[in-house]
């Protein structure tokens, strides 16, 4: 029997605790024996979760030693760093081969204990900005459902966890068992590690006061009509070399990424908010073409522009071929 042991720390959400709990508890062999043994620990017999709420553990950090997957859950923002006995006893772990995987922002503490160095991985698309600062060693991938390294995991958000826990479960007993406890967490079975997040793009940043402002408002006034490299640059009375360099010294992009992205941007509003056709969005939203737009939109977002209006707009999507 394969032991699962989820860690549980201070400030653990619930869900992301529970999620990989159920998936492996409900697995089954084709004969019917429960082939995972899941456990939850904690460095103290008292854990306090997000939602106000203490959870009493009866394993400690002990259970690590012999568990064959440990499981770092996500933690609410604030939490307390872990301790230096929580972090050695993973890095002991790692260091006798057991599997260890992250749930969202529990990439954090793989990352403190030094167990993602060199190596890449993802979180939260929201949280994936800061995972790479604060570990410039992490190569952070933002984009992606989970990473597998090969003993060491990690996912995304908590529904991303669910797809990371089932490609374990088939990586140990094939793709049957695996499809079998898909079923059982209603889930679809083949969502691959590198499918994008769906990221919702804010809008590119402006930098208020600057002397680029008057330019971006501009731009964001005019995207439905072609907008070159060399009209921007002549609108703010600069070469285009001159231009380039400072606006990625006061945005932090190029202008060409920055235009792509209020591109992108206007076409989610429009996605979610509109039942225009995937054709009158890619001309309001200034791509050119339909097949450019689906390109581009695919590049940015990791899916398709009828992909990710089913997904996030309450009205009734429009057909569209190829969308």
């Amino acid at each position: 029997m394969h032991s699962v042991t989820i860690l549980a720390l201070d400030g653990v959400i619930p869900f992301d605790m529970a999620a990989p709990m159920q998936v492996f508890d409900r697995t089954r062999l084709p004969d019917g024996r429960h082939p995972y043994r899941v456990r939850l620990c904690a460095e103290r017999p008292e854990v306090h979760a997000d939602g106000g709420f203490t959870l009493r553990v009866e394993r400690g950090l002990e259970a690590l030693a012999d568990a064959d997957t440990v499981v770092v859950p996500g933690r609410t923002e604030g939490s307390p760093p872990p301790s230096p006995a929580v972090l050695a006893a993973l890095r002991e772990a790692a260091g006798t081969g057991t599997r260890i995987a992250s749930v969202c922002v529990g990439a954090f503490v793989l990352a403190e204990a030094g167990l993602l160095d060199g190596l890449r991985a993802t979180t939260h698309w929201v949280a994936a900005g800061l995972l790479a600062r604060s570990f410039p060693e992490v190569d952070v991938r933002p984009d992606v459902l989970y990473v597998d390294n090969g003993r060491i995991l990690t996912s995304a958000g908590a529904a991303a966890a669910l797809d990371m826990c089932l490609h374990m479960i088939r990586s140990d007993l094939g793709s049957a068992v695996a499809a079998d406890a898909a079923r059982m967490s209603v889930m679809p079975l083949e969502r691959e590690g590198g499918q994008a997040q769906f990221i919702v793009h804010e809008h590119p940043p402006v930098p208020r006061g600057s002397d680029l402002e008057p330019l971006l408002d501009w731009i964001g006034d005019n995207l439905a009509h072609e907008v070159t490299l060399g009209a921007m640059a002549a609108r703010a009375g600069m070469s285009e070399r001159t231009f380039s360099r400072r606006f990625r010294e006061q945005t932090g992009t190029t202008p060409l990424q920055w235009l792509l992205r209020a591109r992108v941007r206007r076409a989610q509003y429009l996605l979610e908010n509109s039942d225009h056709t995937v054709e009158r969005i890619a001309q309001q939203a200034g791509f050119g073409s339909p097949t450019a737009f689906r390109e581009r939109f695919r590049k940015v977002v990791g899916t398709t522009p009828h992909a990710y209006r089913s997904t996030f707009s309450g009205r009734r999507a429009v057909p569209a071929a190829g969308g």
